[in-house]
Parts: C-alpha cells; sequence; structure tokens
C-alpha cells in the first residue's frame, strides 16, 4: 500500500499536440497500478484538450478551479468536487473556462489509447 500527499508529487510537463497550449502538467497518482492510468491534470488559465476518445472509460474528478466538458452536442461548467464519466468511444474535450486554472483526478484503463481528434 501507498500512501501520499498530493502537493508532494512532482508535476511534470503534459505537454502535447492533445492541448492548445504547453502550460499543461501531470501528477502521477498510482505509477505502480497495473490496472489503471491516474493523475492530476493541471490545466493553465484557459487551456484545454482538443476533441479525442478513449478505447476505456474515463471518470474525471474536478479538483481546483473552474473547467468545462463538452461534446459534439453538449458543453457543461465544472467546479470542484464535480464528477464526469465520460464512456468510451465518447468524442469529447475539456479544460480550464478563461480566466482561471483548472484541475481533474483522470482515470482510465492501464493501456488504452486516446485518439486526438483535431489538429
Amino acid at each position: 500500500m501507498e500512501i501520499r500527499k498530493i502537493n508532494e508529487i512532482d508535476k511534470e510537463s503534459a505537454a502535447s499536440s492533445l492541448f492548445t497550449s504547453d502550460d499543461v502538467s501531470r501528477q502521477p497518482l498510482a505509477p505502480s497500478s497495473d490496472d489503471f492510468n491516474c493523475s492530476i491534470v493541471n490545466f493553465g488559465t484557459g487551456v484545454k484538450n482538443k476533441f479525442h476518445v478513449h478505447e476505456s472509460d474515463q471518470i474525471l474528478i474536478v479538483t481546483e478551479g473552474k473547467g468545462i466538458v463538452a461534446t459534439e452536442s453538449l458543453e457543461s461548467e465544472l467546479a470542484v468536487g464535480e464528477v464526469v464519466f465520460a464512456p468510451a468511444g465518447e468524442k469529447h474535450w475539456h479544460g480550464a473556462v478563461p480566466g482561471s486554472t483548472f484541475s481533474h483526478i483522470t482515470i482510465t484503463r492501464k493501456g488504452a489509447q486516446t485518439t486526438q481528434l483535431e489538429d
């Protein structure tokens, strides 16, 4: 068993073409897990990711700031404490609202691929 404090977990860059800015970091929460990818993703002010899909279900748990989650037909503002369930294969994006940073815990199945759907 491991017990860790979130504020003591190093932030590593998560910059990639999936995001609208390089101002995004990740804090791995369960790096030893054989079953789950679980980390905190920290978005800089107004930063979001682009439309994408996951091979597995995804759970997002909002931990800081204000954000948005959207599909092609729905866009919802998110606040601390809200939980999002995105089923495998659902086209979506999420990130910070303009003027705010945003952080969420993300949980997906280990080994599941994420496919970016826009440039």
